[in-house]
């Protein structure tokens, strides 16, 4: 993947959470005329491609992620027409607009699972998964659910419906019931859908946990109990619903008929919880044509225990045995995402970096640089570029997020520590990645005029857009020449990668090499001078292409250091 390279191979994609972006009506909650009003930003910065997270009509129990209309816009978001100005403005700047598919559930207020629910008769009954309580018992009982299958969000993944005395499958909320994709009236609708949205202007799809969308279903139509993938933190169940037996099937099914014989300039993106290298391998095999690249979770996982909530201290040799496999496993054929932060991620700068305030700047570019100089798509979530840090939660109350709320319950009934629990939580919680983005000092950061449906971290007087934009030294300029870097600089976007030191705990190093041109990347993730001209002989003399840091002693690497050189 070389001469013929596609486009986003050489691009970098900015994630907006919309709630917590930019509000332009002073409601306290953030909406497209925000985005609107803050392209120039984007512009500046670089990147290529928005990915918008879902503004679609929703009740908004999962933050959008729980849709009760495909084809509309949320009027809590704007309207159609302000995401149509969207696409022009984006495309007049030379920008590509990413829209979150969210299909493999809905809301239970969409239109078709009211109907899947009216009656067992329904047309549409088998739009969703139902089934009877579990053989010999009484709807309602304890242990009565069809399978033993967990939700992400605590609990049974089934909820009982009393009218007619089923179970509906729901993998998330209560409140966003499983699509059946067995059933090719689902598959035909979502994919009408799919192009309606590519005939408006839309550029392509982030495919919210689409390898959910094929469960293991047995000769008699049922599904059945079944334990977790081998070393997962899942919910009981999950070897029976993540990349089941049909998802290739339906993945190029979706990619026939909907982006078959259009131009080619389209992006999908494959979000899969518990894929494997070789599983990823597959999907993104241009001559699969499934998806461009997958979602993987694997690096953000390193520091859970037997759940997300059991934080362990993450050891850098895993990192880099984990980064290495994936860039090793797609070398050939395939893609890489490549991440820290995204909406449903604590702060990278608090999690992977040292986020005091001697190391905050620091650490931010250091890990950036890290990321963006491996193979594979970079994508920036909102803030990350100006290095915001994980909010300092005092109480429960401070806490919004279902999942959150929803686990600091359940732990605390079944006997955890109350403080154990919110110890937790403050590290982990997905309200970390949306608390407002900080774009000045001003008391609501600039995001609104009104009350932000969030707080705003207080730490916004200090590291904010405003501050940092005219500072050539600052988190966002740094991130503008990695940015740059890649557009201009094929062995960046192109080039092979070899992992250097794959035991060292605090010196992650490798190479990329095209054409005869090799970059080695330095990266020092601790506050302990590290001895580069020791550990890697082959720098001394070279050429530094980008460094996040004045070089003092071209034989040291400073603390939370960052060396882009060009080995002669």
């Amino acid at each position: 993947m070389t001469a013929d390279a596609p486009w986003w191979t050489r691009a970098v994609v900015y994630q907006v959470y919309p709630r917590s972006f930019m509000d332009s009506d002073g409601d306290g909650i953030g909406d497209l005329g925000g985005v609107l009003s803050r392209l120039d930003h984007l512009s500046d910065l670089g990147v290529d491609v928005l990915w918008l997270s879902p503004v679609y009509p929703s009740p908004q129990a999962d933050n959008g992620y729980d849709i009760s209309d495909y084809q509309d816009i949320d009027p809590l978001f704007g309207s159609l027409t302000q995401l149509d100005e969207l696409i022009e403005a984006l495309h007049s700047r030379g920008m590509k607009l990413l829209m979150d598919l969210v299909v493999n559930h809905t809301s239970d207020e969409h239109p078709w699972f009211r109907e899947s629910r009216s009656s067992p008769a329904s047309p549409r009954r088998d739009w969703y998964w139902w089934r009877p309580p579990r053989g010999g018992m009484a709807a309602g009982d304890p242990g009565a659910e069809p399978t033993n299958w967990q939700s992400f969000f605590s609990g049974p993944a089934w909820t009982l419906d009393p009218a007619s005395g089923e179970y509906y499958l729901h993998l998330f909320d209560r409140k966003q019931p499983d699509l059946n994709w067995e059933n090719p009236e689902v598959r035909q609708a979502v994919h009408a859908m799919m192009r309606w949205w590519l005939d408006r202007g839309v550029d392509g799809f982030r495919m919210d946990v689409i390898n959910m969308i094929s469960k293991v279903v047995a000769d008699d139509g049922h599904l059945h109990d079944g334990p977790p993938l081998p070393g997962s933190s899942l919910g009981d169940g999950s070897g029976q619903f993540l990349c089941g037996p049909r998802i290739h099937e339906f993945l190029a099914e979706m990619h026939r008929e909907v982006f078959a014989g259009r131009d080619g300039t389209f992006l999908t993106v494959g979000e899969m919880p518990g894929v494997t290298v070789e599983d990823a391998e597959l999907f993104t095999d241009p001559a699969r044509a499934e998806v461009d690249m997958v979602f993987q979770f694997e690096h953000v996982g390193l520091d859970h225990g037997a759940r997300k909530w059991d934080i362990q201290p993450l050891r850098m040799r895993d990192l880099k045995a984990s980064f290495g496999r994936w860039q090793a496993g797609l070398a050939t054929s395939g893609w890489n995402s490549l991440y820290w932060d995204n909406h449903d991620q604590p702060r990278a700068v608090s999690r992977f970096g040292d986020d005091s305030p001697r190391y905050r700047r620091d650490s931010a570019t250091c890990l950036a640089t890290l990321l963006h100089l491996h193979r594979g798509t970079p994508y920036v979530y909102q803030g990350q570029e100006i290095g915001m840090a994980n909010y300092p939660f005092q109480t429960l109350d401070d806490f919004s997020d279902l999942e959150s709320l929803n686990h600091y319950v359940h732990a605390v009934s079944a006997g955890e520590e109350p403080a154990h629990v919110l110890a937790a939580l403050r590290k982990m919680s997905r309200d970390n990645a949306r608390t407002p983005v900080q774009w000045d000092a001003s008391p609501s950061a600039g995001f609104t005029t009104g009350t932000p449906w969030l707080p705003v971290n207080p730490d916004h007087v200090e590291w904010n857009a405003e501050r940092q934009r005219s500072d050539d030294t600052s988190v966002l300029a740094h991130y503008r020449r990695l940015i740059a870097l890649r557009h201009e600089n094929p062995v960046v976007a192109l080039g092979d990668f070899h992992m250097l030191l794959p035991d060292h705990e605090q010196v992650y190093a490798f190479t990329r090499s095209l054409d005869g041109e090799v970059l080695l990347v330095a990266c020092n993730l601790s506050r302990t001078p590290q001895p580069l001209a020791d550990l890697l002989p082959q720098t001394t003399g070279a050429e530094l292409v980008l460094g996040n840091l004045p070089v003092d002693d071209p034989a040291v690497l400073a603390p939370w250091e960052a060396r882009v050189l060009r080995l002669p």
